[in-house]
């Protein structure tokens, strides 16, 4: 389960910035994560509960916002939602399309003390 070391890597963010921004305690995180990044959400949600154990993030609600997949296509150059990452162009077929959003995943935003 690769969401367990994603969290590691979140909750380890999470401390960095706290040394750095001095806050004690977070109560809230928003993460954005790509509808093509390969991330199961219940298992971000799972992963982040057992990581953020004993860590100033104990306790903390994670919220996670969906983005879209999104491509530009370089034959009819249409910009086109893409639901799996080796999809061609809906409009024409062409392939490969130039992916620009979907693939990411980004602490967002941090509600902390």
């Amino acid at each position: 389960m690769h969401e367990m070391s994603l969290c590691e890597g979140v909750v380890q963010l999470i401390e960095d910035q706290a040394a750095m921004q001095q806050f004690t305690r977070v109560k809230t995180v928003w993460l954005e994560i790509g509808a093509l990044a390969g991330v199961e959400t219940e298992a971000m949600h799972f992963s982040f509960d057992a990581v953020a154990k004993g860590t100033l993030a104990d306790g903390a609600r994670l919220e996670i916002i969906d983005i879209a997949g999104r491509a530009i296509c370089p034959a009819c150059e249409r910009q086109v939602e893409l639901f799996a990452r080796f999809d061609g162009c809906p409009e024409c077929g062409h392939y490969p399309l130039e992916l620009i959003a979907g693939d990411e995943m980004r602490i967002k935003e941090l509600e902390v003390q």
